[in-house]
């Protein structure tokens, strides 16, 4: 299901990414509205399911976590219902992921560190319904974008 979206949808869209925060007035006096407007546009977006939520963007290190770890599972495809249950029941997996290719699902670890991250590893590949695991640990960030790539505004426009 595809929304469209008008000019002032996608500035309203791109303030509350850059601060989700952001009061409605404020918003209203960029792209010259009310702020009650601003109000029925966004509750609107919400209805139609393009804003889900808004939500912090935390920095791990300053919380004491080591960055994200990404596992890739390829599990018995069988096995996979009961599988991805399991895993959403762990603290420490904090997104999960449905994928294609040679890997069917990914994993978004965060742990406080090294150790903990080895060990929890270590449980995940005994779990039933796993065949294989690849780990990828993020050593530093390099782009993060709390924006939409202009052309996307550009194509429905």
């Amino acid at each position: 299901m595809e929304i469209t979206l008008d000019k002032t949808d996608h500035k309203i869209i791109q303030r509350l990414l850059e601060d989700g925060r952001m009061s409605f007035s404020s918003i209203a006096k960029d792209v010259q509205l009310t702020d009650v407007a601003i109000k029925k546009r966004v509750e609107r977006l919400k209805r139609k399911g393009v804003i889900t939520s808004i939500t912090a963007d935390l920095n791990l290190k300053v919380l004491g976590y080591e960055n994200p770890i990404y596992v890739q599972i390829r599990s018995d495809m069988g096995k996979t219902k009961n599988l991805v249950k399991r895993l959403s029941e762990f603290d420490y997996v904090m997104e999960l992921y449905q994928i294609l290719g040679e890997y069917n699902l990914l994993a978004k670890l965060v742990l406080p560190d090294i150790d903990s991250a080895e060990k929890f590893i270590n449980q995940l590949g005994v779990l039933d319904g796993i065949i294989d695991i690849k780990t990828q640990m993020i050593l530093s960030e390099l782009k993060k974008s709390n924006s939409l790539p202009t052309f996307s505004f550009q194509k429905k426009l």
